[in-house]
């Protein structure tokens, strides 16, 4: 599973109030002009299954449905005013969504991944290689849908510069080279940009270490503005928002010890520039 937060994508969304009342007023307006799903979908440019899911609630329309959809039924802007009241954000799984939530606010945001980069630090080509490979396969449309969400969330990053975030990442997941060569060449790059920012700190865990405090698994660790403490764990098919205190504290302390036991910040980017003049 290439979950979008710690990692990747999750199949299409449950359904909500708003986008099913969005789909039935998009279903009276295409009746009312005597449209079938199949003409409109020829007029909007997508497949009359994609009108079926939207119009059922199932599937959240990007702007550019809403937008044709308008100029095909009048351009009352109903439409438009309506989708900006849909509450679910399309490409996230439904398990990840709170946590997505969460970390709008974060005033620090810790991840430790040992299986691939996070999404947070992706590029485009690293992350529609893990799109494509998805099992069951994916649609062109929903892994579009994965990359539009992805994007919007890494710009996190910068839109958010009195947050504080960290990743610990074990050096395997640039080893492996997903995608080829070139994708991870310039994941590389990306990345050791992305370390220049000052409320970003990367650290590698060496690929060798006779000790290692994570062996449990990859977590995601926040805190919100009013100082509660959050973690986040995912698995194949699930993800856990943990907020128990216990929890999150042990988790936290397993944390720290990684950041004694990875590389410093400074040897981390060198050996990132070792690895990516290797290539």
């Amino acid at each position: 599973m290439v979950v979008d937060g710690a990692v990747g994508t999750g199949g299409e969304p449950e359904s909500s109030d708003s986008l099913r009342t969005f789909g039935a007023v998009v279903q009276a307006l295409r009746e009312h002009a005597g449209l079938s799903r199949e003409e409109f979908g020829e007029r909007v440019r997508f497949s009359k299954h994609t009108v079926a899911s939207v119009e059922l609630g199932r599937r959240m329309p990007d702007p550019t449905f809403v937008e044709r959809a308008e100029e095909v039924l009048g351009n009352t802007g109903a439409l438009r005013k309506a989708a900006g009241h849909l509450a679910r954000q399309p490409g996230l799984a439904a398990w990840f969504r709170q946590w997505a939530r969460l970390e709008t606010t974060a005033i620090t945001l810790y991840t430790y991944e040992c299986r691939l980069i996070p999404g947070l630090l992706q590029t485009e080509a690293y992350s529609r290689t893990l799109f494509t490979n998805q099992l069951p396969p994916l649609d062109d449309e929903q892994i579009e849908a994965q990359w539009v969400a992805r994007a919007a969330r890494q710009r996190l990053l910068r839109e958010r510069p009195n947050t504080a975030f960290g990743f610990i990442l074990e050096e395997g997941v640039f080893l492996r080279h997903t995608g080829g060569v070139e994708v991870t060449r310039e994941l590389t790059d990306h990345v050791l940009a992305i370390a220049k920012l000052r409320n970003v700190e990367i650290q590698v865990m060496p690929q060798v270490r006779q000790t290692h405090a994570g062996l449990d698994g990859p977590m995601q660790l926040l805190e919100t503005p009013d100082n509660r403490r959050f973690a986040y764990c995912e698995g194949q098919e699930s993800g856990q928002l943990i907020a128990d205190p216990k929890v999150v504290s042990m988790l936290q302390m397993r944390y720290a010890r990684m950041r004694s036991q990875a590389l410093t910040l400074e040897d981390s980017v060198s050996l990132l520039q070792r690895m990516r003049g290797a290539l």
